[in-house]
């Protein structure tokens, strides 16, 4: 069974960072797109391709954040930079068996718990 660890979130200042990351277990990276999301709505942010490694951001991502992954960890990560307060969100990952980035939640087949990301000061 294909399981999703997050991890790394917390309460930072703007303008500050924060790592992102998302541990697979039960599979490896190559047979799925791993995307992180966030808040209520799901809001997408970036994805990973499984199968050749391209990524995509959401607008919101675009210049500040930056999706990548370690196939040895079997982990993707997201580097998030300028951190703003409309940033403040549950930030979940999650696998799609399509490999290659679909757009919104529902292409997504496995999810983690999320992780809750602060930005205040």
């Amino acid at each position: 069974q294909v399981q999703l660890v997050e991890s790394g979130g917390g309460l930072v200042q703007p303008g500050g960072s924060l790592r992102l990351s998302c541990t697979v277990s039960g599979s490896t990276l190559d047979n799925y797109a791993i995307a992180w999301f966030r808040g209520e709505e799901y809001e997408g942010v970036s994805c990973i391709s499984g199968r050749d490694g391209s990524t995509y951001d959401e607008r919101s991502a675009k210049g500040r954040f930056t999706i990548s992954k370690d196939n040895a960890k079997n982990t993707v990560y997201l580097q998030m930079n300028s951190l703003k307060p409309e940033d403040t969100a549950v930030y979940y990952c999650a696998a799609s068996l399509s490999t290659y980035c679909l757009r919104g939640p529902g292409p997504f087949d496995y999810w983690g718990q999320g992780t809750q990301v602060t930005v205040s000061s």
